[in-house]
């Protein structure tokens, strides 16, 4: 295969021409074509009314490749490198009963994929329901029902990342091939085949709950088992290594044999980092952001990316936006979901929690992002590994108080003043849970207010009109990661023999794609080491 790494045409070009410039620029007629594979695409959109594709193609010709690559003469043509995601040898060790997993978001859930490929055949508890049980239960919660502290937006099938954007792009350097080999599986299993080369792929909520399921079934049909509504409860360590856990379902617990624990437990699961540290796990606080989700209309935001109000087969356009505040704070949009809404993500009773999530066309009225602040540990009420925890429960403490149970909301201009909004302007709400107006300069801490003021200023003169009057604040966004790092040494394993931090909620992840990464490595220090025996 001949890699072509630059090839740029404009957007509205037909699939013929693809092949035809690849044609011309390796010197070949186009039918010495054999085919062409789409690697990456992206979108120039530095000119205004002259948006363009570039892409990346792998192309197979007839004939000798040497010949065609002394031929074209260029540095943008070369032989494509060799990408080919492979699972390691089983070890030496013997494993005499199965690996557990504790959690089965996206790092759990490729943990467990990658095992039962390898014959490990693992056993995953997760607290939550399944996907289509919890989309019910988190539903009924939206329309005014009560909180289910296990089964919510943070707790279930597929994790946090369910109800979300779905985003699938990472900033993880990937030799391994993982990158690739997650977004096949995702498209495999049902999601739009287009992740596997757009430069910042997406599944979509909708969507997402489908391709879970896909997963879930291939687990199950290699061997795996998945217990919904099953939570790690304790563990059972003699002499700093693990024997057993004691799960927990409804009233009763279980003790399970175990030799492996892979935690993948989330960033949301506070009573576990408590139990880890009754256990004397070594935890350590880590720095994370907070902050407030924005709402704009998406024509907006397509008027100042695009130059149009209705991109039209674009689809809806994004925004990443950062700046750095006199105080030296980063304040940065998170989580920008096109076309989406703002949901209710709470987890616990009393407290309440935001989150943005679109659907798979991305055709919702308005576009929001989280605009959030970085914090470290000196910010911390509390000292010790889970101050950050009691720094999140603060804020979504005085978030669930300020709305009244409901998402607390605020204009951007009234929250610069101070004052609580007494309606609405030309920002028509899309809300996913009963929200109420509310002040929340009484949310944030000064500091980070200020900080918020003062990126939003920044970020006004980068995107006209971002800063409008009528923009609609919510909040609180706090779990935008996880507060709490589970160190793990160069092999995977906590200090605590047999446990093995993985993904989001220990600290190893940043978002869908980089915890299922970090669930595929986890899964291969496993096979290397282990060698199944029961």
């Amino acid at each position: 295969m001949i890699r072509i790494s630059q090839i740029k045409l404009p957007v509205s070009h037909g699939p013929e021409e693809l092949e035809k410039k690849a044609a011309k620029l390796l010197r070949l007629r186009p039918q010495e074509i054999v085919s062409l594979t789409i690697v990456r695409r992206s979108l120039d959109a530095r000119k205004r009314g002259g948006l363009s594709y570039i892409y990346c193609v792998d192309v197979a010709v007839r004939g000798a490749e040497e010949t065609v690559l002394r031929r074209a003469k260029s540095p943008e043509i070369a032989r494509a490198p060799r990408e080919t995601y492979r699972l390691p040898a089983p070890g030496g060790e013997p494993l005499g009963v199965r690996p557990l997993i504790a959690g089965f978001g996206p790092a759990g859930m490729f943990c467990a994929l990658m095992l039962a490929r390898a014959g490990y055949r693992p056993l995953i508890l997760e607290r939550g329901a399944d996907v289509d049980t919890r989309a019910a239960i988190v539903k009924r919660f939206w329309d005014g029902g009560p909180l289910d502290p296990e089964c919510n937006v943070q707790f279930g099938e597929g994790g946090a990342g369910t109800f979300s954007d779905g985003k699938l792009n990472t900033l993880v350097r990937d030799p391994s091939g993982r990158n690739r080999e997650v977004l096949r599986i995702f498209a495999e299993a049902g999601a739009d085949p287009a992740i596997t080369y757009v430069a910042k792929p997406h599944v979509g909520t909708d969507a997402l709950r489908r391709v879970v399921k896909n997963i879930r079934e291939e687990i199950l049909r290699l061997g795996g088992e998945i217990r919904f509504g099953w939570k790690l409860a304790d563990l059972e360590l003699e002499g700093g290594t693990l024997r057993a856990v004691l799960a927990e379902h409804g009233a009763g617990r279980e003790r399970i044999p175990a030799q492996a624990l892979v935690l993948a437990i989330g960033h949301s699961a506070r009573d576990t980092f408590v139990m880890l540290q009754d256990r004397r796990l070594n935890l350590e606080p880590k720095p994370f952001a907070v902050g407030l989700r924005i709402q704009h209309p998406q024509a907006q935001i397509n008027r100042i990316q695009y130059g149009m109000e209705d991109p039209g087969a674009l689809g809806a356009a994004s925004y990443k936006l950062t700046a750095r505040t006199g105080s030296g704070r980063g304040v940065y949009s998170f989580c920008m979901c096109p076309g989406g809404f703002v949901v209710n993500a709470s987890s616990e009773a009393g407290r309440l929690a935001v989150n943005g999530m679109s659907n798979h066309d991305r055709g919702g009225k308005n576009a929001n992002s989280a605009l959030i602040v970085t914090v470290t540990p000196e910010d911390f009420p509390e000292p010790g590994a889970l101050g950050g925890v009691a720094f999140q429960r603060r804020l979504e403490e005085a978030a669930w108080r300020l709305g009244g149970g409901k998402i607390p909301v605020q204009l951007y201009g009234d929250f610069k003043t101070g004052r609580v909004s007494g309606s609405l302007g030309q920002v028509a709400p899309a809300f996913e849970g009963g929200w109420a107006f509310a002040n929340l300069r009484e949310l944030l801490p000064e500091e980070l207010s200020q900080a918020f003021l003062e990126g939003m200023d920044q970020f006004g003169r980068v995107m006209e009109g971002f800063d409008r009057a009528d923009a609609l604040l919510a909040g609180v966004e706090s779990r935008t990661s996880s507060p709490v790092r589970i160190p793990r040494g160069e092999k995977l394993e906590s200090a605590a023999g047999g446990i093995y931090p993985c993904g989001e909620g220990a600290g190893y992840a940043g978002g869908i794609m980089s915890a299922a990464m970090d669930g595929m490595k986890t899964a291969e220090a496993l096979i290397a080491r282990f060698r199944p025996e029961y």
